[in-house]
């Protein structure tokens, strides 16, 4: 922990698995106590002694939000205050209103129009091929269709495929039963059900069918980056998914990776991400081909990943990006992390038991060897703190219920 005596707050707009791991990162840095966000208490930023957190009934409403935010910065006005968003919805929020609140926050995120142009994963692969990035073959229908417009022929790949909205953050605005991050249409018939669907829940924006890359969540890798205000990549992190949730609202979320080492790759995104115009964090999600043994990028998040604390752990602490380079403006030579490093949101029995078998001794050399991390036992905030003990007990224990019940043993 370095010792500056500053004067921050990191305000993070949500109060999730994503805001902790910020908030323990600015905590093991610079024993900084975060302030976070939310329209509801969620456990993991509960019983805790570096977040404090604000309930604050439809925070996703720009009125409010803004609200919130001229409050906060009143009650804190001799305060440098750093606003991070941790989901979607929230970064978004943020980058609208960067020009307003720029006067009192640091608000490291990219201009509105880029981030119209990276959030729509239709617009995002267009990127992708003028950079040599590859991507999962893509169909996109910009309104409903009929099944005999959805055949394999017509596709050009064949069923099952995947069906995702191409704009996230609309698609979360329109709630319906049902709802997943994700869609498998197994036929042109349920291709063509689930686009009606979602369209008739109130979305308005492209929808994506593209071609399903097979393989267990091991095949996922995910790339974290921090671009500086002068433009420059500062940090590159490549990780190697070993386990995914599989509850349906959950699916995709990262439970378990060992960062790895890809130069090769890394250095497109980073050429992408300097000539775009990029700043703050930027997280890529990537899949493993089995067929042709390529990477193929599947989407960009414009803030740190839910997962982030896989980077700190491997000694990027994201929380030294942001102070050093908006706070004590240092020059930051670039780095990427380099040595494998375990690291676990799930207990490690779950990622032992339903993890692919290829990747699960790697794990264990690993946590033999010291060399893993977990977000949520952080000793400076389970240190008599018996609230906090109980509650990571309970949350991983029903982890194995989940898992039990959405997520067969992944032998790949």
């Amino acid at each position: 922990m370095e010792d500056l005596n500053l004067n921050v707050i990191p305000v993070l707009i949500g109060a999730d698995q994503n805001c902790y791991n910020v908030a323990r990162a600015f905590h093991e840095a610079y024993g900084l106590v975060s302030h976070a966000m939310g329209r509801y208490a969620i456990g993991i930023t509960q019983h805790t002694s570096i977040v404090k957190f604000h309930r604050v009934e439809n925070l996703n409403q720009d009125d409010t939000f803004m609200m919130a935010m001229a409050d906060f910065a009143a009650k804190h006005s001799d305060a440098t205050l750093i606003a991070l968003g941790c989901t979607d919805e929230y970064a978004a929020l943020l980058i609208r209103h960067r020009e307003e609140l720029e006067d009192r926050y640091i608000i490291p995120y990219i201009r509105e129009d880029l981030m119209q142009k990276l959030v729509d994963k239709a617009d995002f692969y267009t990127m992708c091929d003028k950079y040599g990035i590859r991507h999962p073959k893509t169909v996109v229908l910009d309104a409903p269709a009929e099944a005999d417009a959805l055949t394999a022929d017509k596709l050009g790949f064949a069923y099952p495929i995947i069906v995702k909205p191409s704009s996230s953050i609309d698609y979360w605005h329109h709630p319906f039963d049902g709802m997943k991050k994700v869609y498998t249409a197994e036929s042109p018939a349920e291709a063509a059900k689930i686009v009606a669907e979602i369209y008739n829940a109130g979305y308005t924006q492209r929808m994506i069918l593209q071609d399903r890359i097979e393989g267990t969540d091991a095949n996922m890798r995910v790339l974290t980056a921090y671009v500086g205000k002068d433009g420059k990549v500062k940090m590159m992190c490549l990780g190697h998914v070993l386990l995914e949730e599989h509850t349906p609202k959950g699916l995709g979320n990262h439970a378990a990776i060992i960062t790895e080492y890809n130069p090769e790759l890394t250095a497109k995104f980073r050429t992408l991400l300097e000539d775009v115009g990029y700043r703050g964090f930027a997280n890529f999600d990537i899949k493993y081909d089995d067929r042709d043994g390529t990477l193929n990028a599947f989407e960009i998040n414009l803030r740190q990943g839910r997962s982030n604390y896989y980077v700190t752990s491997s000694g990027l602490n994201i929380a030294k990006y942001l102070i050093e380079d908006n706070v004590l403006c240092r020059d930051i030579p670039y780095t990427e992390a380099s040595e494998p490093h375990f690291w676990h949101y799930v207990p490690r029995g779950v990622i032992y038991k339903y993890a692919s078998k290829k990747v699960v001794p790697e794990a264990k050399r690993l946590s033999r060897q010291k060399k893993e991390s977990s977000s949520m036992w952080y000793a400076w905030d389970v240190l008599r703190n018996p609230m906090r003990v109980l509650y990571l007990i309970e949350h991983g224990r029903r982890f194995y219920k989940k898992y039990k019940t959405y997520c067969p043993k992944q032998d790949g």
